[in-house]
């Protein structure tokens, strides 16, 4: 009898959705976790290719004074201003590719049968939901979005609302899912909506 082959989990929400959170609890149910934005920053470290091409198309203004790239700066070229569609398609076209390789590598690493879950905010507007057997959004409402993303501190208003308005509507999230968590309440309300899934997912 051949092994099962992992299972392949889309996860997705949101801005300030909570998609972290349940993937640390699913990371601990013992989910194998591909973490899409921490594979974003990793593949545009000093000295990576991913950084040179991010300085070439955007200039040296969006490093810091160590050589880094400056999320804030850059964030500001492509969330704001008449270009900015333009130029989030530009980041996106040297990021995601290099995202992608970096995450079919951790995949490879997968125990037969185990849950890999890979968190992609982008999931929807990239596409992607016909690669995972199964499609998570985690789903609250845009004003408890909104309200969340700027409790974090660091962005005005404006800069709240348009990233959010940068994203796949909550429609279109949720018509590509296959579960819906709703992460409108507590922690404990979640962690139940969690359970459940993991029931769905985990090992078989």
């Amino acid at each position: 009898m051949t092994a099962a082959r992992a299972r392949r989990i889309g996860l997705t929400g949101g801005i300030a959705s909570g998609k972290s959170t349940v993937a640390t609890l699913l990371e601990e149910r013992g989910a194998l976790v591909v973490d899409a934005d921490v594979l974003a920053r990793e593949v545009v470290e000093p000295g990576t290719p991913g950084l040179a091409a991010v300085v070439d198309r955007f200039g040296p203004t969006v490093l810091t004074p160590d050589g880094r790239l400056d999320r804030a700066a850059l964030g500001r070229l492509v969330f704001s201003g008449d270009a900015a569609g333009s130029a989030r398609r530009d980041l996106e076209a040297v990021v995601h590719p290099a995202v992608r390789a970096r995450a079919a590598e951790l995949e490879a690493g997968a125990q037969p049968g185990q849950a890999v879950v890979h968190v992609i905010p982008l999931l929807v507007e990239t596409g992607q939901a016909d690669a995972f057997d199964l499609v998570v959004v985690v789903d609250v409402p845009e004003d408890v979005q909104r309200a969340r993303l700027l409790a974090r501190g660091g962005l005005a208003e404006a800069e709240a609302d348009a990233r959010i308005a940068a994203q796949a509507t909550r429609a279109a999230r949720l018509a590509a899912a296959d579960v819906v968590l709703d992460n409108a309440g507590d922690r404990d309300d979640l962690v139940r909506h969690v359970e459940e899934l993991w029931a769905r997912i985990g090992p078989r």
